[in-house]
């Protein structure tokens, strides 16, 4: 029997027009984190960081979860050390979600740990194909796009350097949990194999929020269902791999 197709465009010309839709992708999922980065902008500067630092910070982390981490524990008097593992904690659900994608990157070690640098939130879900198949070049054409929107956002919450209220106002608590609301609508759409996944990270999501805020019940609920995803993909190729 034949190996299992792989996700990846077969010819140049797919591959590019797979790129080219998710520049247009990117372009939709960037307009929360924009907003998402002047607020992040803005809070850095209520607290001392300087005009360099945050810019630098997005450049690198390029994780809006995480970056808000940093900033709740240093403005609750936390030391480096609780800062890095605030960081570290938040963005544990992209340890499930890297394995689930690891086969669809291509190169050797170091290209195929760049080309992991794109799987954010958005762009994982928009790459998605069911059956644990991911498009490369969708991932990264949508990838490519947020980046520097998310650096620009950050510079212009430091130079205009808005009330942190905006935050709450235009950030976290409306436009985050609208973001997950269309992956998780998007991913119902795809077929019945997504349902399960997106059905218990809604309910972990719905759940955690009666306890906690929006922020940290939304990050247990994506970490939750990319774990089952995860799971049904390792049931899915293991069966393939029987059937073969």
């Amino acid at each position: 029997m034949d190996s299992p197709t792989r996700c990846e465009p077969s010819t140049p010309h797919d591959s590019t027009r797979s790129f080219r839709s998710g520049l247009s992708t990117g372009s939709g999922l960037a307009a929360a984190p924009f907003l998402l980065a002047i607020s992040f902008g803005a809070l850095t500067q209520a607290q001392g960081w300087g005009p360099v630092a945050p810019v630098i910070c997005s450049l690198v982390v390029f994780s809006g979860s995480a970056q808000f981490a940093m900033v709740a524990t240093l403005g609750a008097g936390g030391d480096a050390l609780a800062t890095v593992i605030a960081a570290a904690l938040v963005n544990s659900r992209y340890v499930p979600m890297g394995i689930a994608i690891a086969g669809d990157l291509r190169g050797g070690r170091l290209r195929r740990a760049l080309e992991g640098q794109a799987v954010v939130d958005g762009s994982w879900a928009a790459a998605h194909l069911g059956g644990g198949r991911f498009d490369r070049s969708l991932l990264l054409g949508a990838t490519v796009v947020q980046w520097p929107v998310w650096v620009a956002g950050t510079a212009i919450g430091v130079a205009v350097a808005p009330d942190p209220g905006l935050l709450y106002t235009l950030g976290l608590d409306a436009l985050t949990p609208a973001l997950f609301a269309v992956l998780l609508l998007d991913e119902l759409r795809r077929g019945r194999e997504g349902w399960l996944s997106a059905g218990i990270g809604a309910g972990v999501a719905g759940a955690g929020i009666a306890v906690v805020s929006a922020g940290p019940a939304l990050v247990a609920g994506a970490g939750a269902a990319a774990l089952v995803a995860l799971a049904r993909a390792g049931r899915t190729g293991r069966a393939e791999e029987a059937a073969r």
